[in-house]
């Protein structure tokens, strides 16, 4: 089972607009119940070229038309780079960034915490990965 998690960089800082993150750590979950763990097999760039990856925002907010094929087709990029992944978490994600997930089958787990520690972050929403 492979878990996806937004990230600022390779020092695995949580990112809460999944969107807009600059890159995704890609997670194997290994074990069950009360040992579970995480192995982190990967770090990949966001692959949506119509971002600024080095002045990434967590609160932005886009101001187009959400219905706009080529903004759809931007956000369908990150949906095909994560399909192996069975869950992403989030704390935000736009109409458009939950599409392109659940048409992958990518299942999204949301998290209301406030830390910002990757690894803390998946032990708390561990239970929803099943």
């Amino acid at each position: 089972m492979k878990i996806a998690i937004p990230v600022k960089d390779e020092n695995l800082t949580f990112f809460s607009n999944a969107g807009h993150t600059p890159k995704f750590a890609i997670y194997s979950l290994a074990g069950s119940g009360m040992f579970k763990s995480f192995n982190l097999e990967n770090i990949i760039a966001n692959p949506r070229t119509d971002l600024d990856h080095h002045h990434a925002q967590e609160d932005h907010v886009c101001s187009h038309d959400h219905d706009d094929e080529e903004h759809i087709a931007q956000h369908n990029k990150m949906g095909t780079a994560l399909k192996e992944c069975n869950y992403i978490v989030v704390q935000k994600a736009c109409k458009n960034t939950a599409n392109s997930f659940i048409s992958q089958g990518i299942k999204i787990v949301k998290y209301n915490g406030d830390s910002l520690e990757v690894g803390k972050i998946l032990q708390e929403t561990s239970a929803q990965f099943i």
